[in-house]
């Protein structure tokens, strides 16, 4: 029986300020982002998770959470560039506004086989990306315990995935998956054919006391109006 476990980075730095945050721009994790991937690792040295491959995208917010659990799951870590988030091309390391005036605000809704950037990637091709990525790591790994330590990005395409959605257009959906939450997919034989189940999604039961808060979004970030905070606040600010 194939299990996936799916781990989104603790909170970055480019979660807190509007950053495009590809290789470059990527300046890891916060000091909340640190504390809460150590918290995961600190619940996972139970033995919660008794994995046998550890993946994780090599940008730098992945790859210091990877680094943090690492320890707990006792395995050596396999990075995988395909497991990245939306790739930004160009826009890598500039604020929201910079990149916006530079090659224009976003419409995934309307243009979502548009690049956001030169060398970037639309919602079409980062979703065949992803389903592609999937794909081989699952053929890899039949019947093995995966973890993949990822992004937002990637787990909530993961919901398009199993369950055969559109990839070229948007869901009229929303997702909010924290920082180092769990997502936990199994695969098992239904109705005479095999067939995937969610088993949890956002899973931080690790951050009771410390908690998780909204990230900034792109869509916060309105270059005509002062509406959206640069930051987001934090609960009870």
């Amino acid at each position: 029986m194939t299990q996936l476990y799916l781990i989104r980075h603790g909170e970055s730095w480019a979660n807190v300020q509007p950053i495009m945050a590809g290789m470059q721009g990527d300046k890891g994790l916060t000091p909340r982002g640190v504390a809460q991937a150590e918290r995961l690792r600190d619940r996972l040295a139970h033995g919660e998770l008794q994995a046998d491959v550890l993946i994780a995208s090599p940008l730098p917010r992945a790859k210091q959470t990877a680094e943090i659990i690492q320890p707990a799951l006792k395995l050596p870590i396999i990075f995988d560039d395909d497991v990245q988030e939306f790739k930004i091309g160009a826009a890598d390391g500039m604020t929201n506004q910079e990149a916006w005036a530079k090659f224009g605000a976003p419409n995934f809704q309307d243009f979502p086989l548009r690049p956001i950037a030169p060398e970037g990637e639309s919602v079409g091709t980062f979703m065949l990306r992803v389903a592609q990525t999937l794909t081989r790591i699952i053929e890899a790994y039949e019947d093995k315990t995966i973890v993949i330590v990822c992004h937002g990005g990637v787990i909530d395409a993961t919901f398009l995935y199993f369950f055969q959605m559109p990839t070229f257009v948007l869901p009229p959906t929303d997702f909010h998956t924290c920082n180092t939450s769990i997502t936990h997919w199994e695969r098992v034989h239904r109705r005479g054919r095999q067939l995937w189940r969610l088993n949890s999604y956002n899973d931080i039961a690790h951050l009771h006391d410390i908690g998780a808060i909204e990230s900034v979004r792109w869509e916060y970030t309105d270059l005509t109006s002062d509406s959206h905070p640069a930051v987001p606040l934090r609960q009870g600010e």
